[in-house]
């Protein structure tokens, strides 16, 4: 069973997806930009903007009825790896038990001119 997931408290896609999708006990959420749902607003630093991604994901977390313990794999977009440290030192507040499987890429650009994305697959 398909069911779309949409947290009032993440901010709407900015484009012609969802913010994610539960089929039956997994959930596909898709990349979270650093927005602020309330206020539309992106952080500055790379510390703030991870924050940011990663409190949208749990808004859409919880909305399915999950938390970040439920998180199975994330993928990290950095439009520059010189921040992956820095990034990584705000991840690891998020994800303090066992660990999801992650990959981390460097991109040439993100939307709206983000530092950083994150989605993750969840199972319940």
């Amino acid at each position: 069973m398909k069911k779309i997931i949409a947290s009032p408290y993440a901010p709407k896609a900015v484009g012609p997806y969802s913010q994610a999708v539960l089929c039956d006990n997994t959930l596909y959420a898709s990349g979270q930009l650093p927005i602020d749902g309330a206020t539309g607003q992106m952080p500055e630093t790379i510390e703030e903007q991870t924050h940011q991604s990663l409190k949208d994901i749990g808004h859409i977390l919880k909305e399915a009825g999950m938390d970040y313990s439920d998180v199975v794999k994330t993928t990290v977009l950095l439009d520059s790896i010189a921040d992956f440290a820095a990034m990584n030192a705000v991840y690891a507040e998020y994800f303090t038990g066992e660990k999801p499987a992650r990959v981390c890429y460097e991109v040439a650009k993100l939307p709206m001119g983000a530092k950083v994305e994150i989605d993750c697959i969840a199972v319940k």
